[in-house]
């Protein structure tokens, strides 16, 4: 099976030879499949699924907001290559997406209303944490939407192609 770059650049010779403006073309390509990665990558990253955003200060959902805004969909054509990013600059995002270690440690101001763990905005209290887990498992959010990347590229292109040779 051959890569996905040998695959696109096999695409972009057939458009090539069928007259069309590769830089352009690459440019209205790589926007869309990265807007799409974007979502994805949203979708995916916690709290989602439902979940109820539950807890007094615990839970913002400033992380997936963060794909939108750190991220770069528009396309920028250079050296015969074009760049978009997709990207999260929240400090604990490659923890959330790679998984984690947790040792057991104190954490201060974070108290157990209930089933609920809230954060007491004075500080007072605390729990133990990393007594039952020990690993917290990724949720790979940035790998789900470069696939997603791939495949929209991949789709796009072998329609255009159709598209180039009717």
């Amino acid at each position: 099976m051959s890569s996905f770059g040998s695959q696109m650049r096999k695409r972009l010779e057939e458009l090539r030879k069928a007259g069309q403006n590769i830089p352009r073309l690459m440019e209205e390509v790589a926007e869309g499949a990265t807007i799409e990665a974007v979502r994805i990558a949203t979708e995916n990253t916690p709290p989602n699924g439902g979940a109820a955003i539950a807890g007094t200060n615990t839970r913002s959902g400033e992380m997936a907001q963060h794909w939108t805004t750190d991220s770069q969909t528009n396309a920028v054509y250079s050296g015969g290559s074009v760049r978009t990013y997709l990207a999260n600059n929240v400090q604990y995002a490659s923890y959330a997406n790679d998984g984690h270690r947790v040792d057991k440690h104190f954490v201060p101001g974070l108290i157990v209303n209930g089933t609920l763990l809230e954060q007491d905005p004075d500080g007072e209290g605390g729990i133990m944490v990393g007594t039952k887990t020990t690993y917290v498992k990724g949720k790979y959010m940035k790998q789900k939407a470069v696939g997603k990347y791939r495949s929209v590229v991949r789709t796009e292109l072998d329609k255009r192609v159709k598209e180039a040779f009717r």
